[in-house]
């Protein structure tokens, strides 16, 4: 099956990345030359996605005004608003109206490279059974990620920031998924988690409980999630010394 839709959740307000973000959205800065949402799109385009999907917050317009149609980038994108910050989770939900099959989630504030990481992710997801794909990687931080508990390639449990004491494992999400519309449905069966948000770990780990297939993959290369003013930094040092590579 292949995979054409992608998902870009835009809608946080980035306040870790003030004032730079007082005046643009946190995913319009810059790594390089391009946006770091641009980026992911790049990535997007290149495992084969045609149509994409951002959601934006009802005050965030300056992502319309940067890729408006996605004509000049080969895609569709469409713009969907996600009315109230209630997580991760109802973000991805925001979508459901005009997502009818499989497709791909990657967050719009995270710098990947190289860009085939998310070909290699859906390629993995298409060849198997799964329900739900997660992109993982072993993390120095636990208490920044969701951590799976891995068993082969299945995860059979998922814990949004969890202690160091309480992470089953290092191998935290990294804000890319592949999903079967299932997750809709689970979405809405999820109640407010970590800080009071729906949390989508927590509509993976309602996949897990009701028996669906849920598996992850290590995504190899850099992942930088330009949060702060300091990972905006160290995603541009690691651009400008790497620019005539494979990003």
């Amino acid at each position: 099956m292949l995979v054409k839709t992608g998902l870009i959740p835009a809608a946080g307000s980035g306040t870790r990345l003030g004032p730079f973000t007082n005046a643009i959205p946190k995913e319009l800065l810059p790594v390089g030359e391009k946006a770091v949402i641009e980026h992911v799109v790049c990535a997007m385009t290149l495992a084969g996605i045609e149509h994409i999907v951002i959601v934006v917050s009802p005050s965030k317009h300056g992502l319309s005004d940067y890729f408006g149609s996605g004509k000049k980038l080969g895609v569709n994108i469409s713009y969907v608003v996600q009315d109230e910050r209630k997580g991760l989770a109802d973000a991805v939900l925001a979508g459901e109206h005009i997502i009818n099959d499989t497709f791909t989630v990657v967050l719009g504030d995270n710098f990947f490279a190289p860009k085939t990481f998310l070909k290699d992710l859906i390629d993995f997801h298409t060849g198997s059974s799964a329900d739900t794909t997660v992109g993982v990687s072993e993390v120095e931080d636990v208490t920044r990620h969701g951590i799976i508990n891995p068993d082969g390639q299945r995860i059979l449990d998922m814990v949004e920031k969890p202690s160091p004491e309480d992470a089953k494992s290092h191998l935290g999400a990294l804000g890319a998924y592949v999903f079967t519309p299932d997750i809709f449905d689970a979405i809405r069966k999820t109640k407010p988690g970590y800080k009071g948000e729906l949390q989508l770990t927590d509509s993976i780990m309602t996949q897990i409980l009701e028996g669906k297939n849920v598996f992850y993959k290590k995504i190899d290369g850099i992942h930088i999630d330009v949060g702060t003013p300091k990972d905006l930094m160290r995603a541009n040092e690691w651009y400008l010394e790497h620019r005539n590579g494979d990003i």
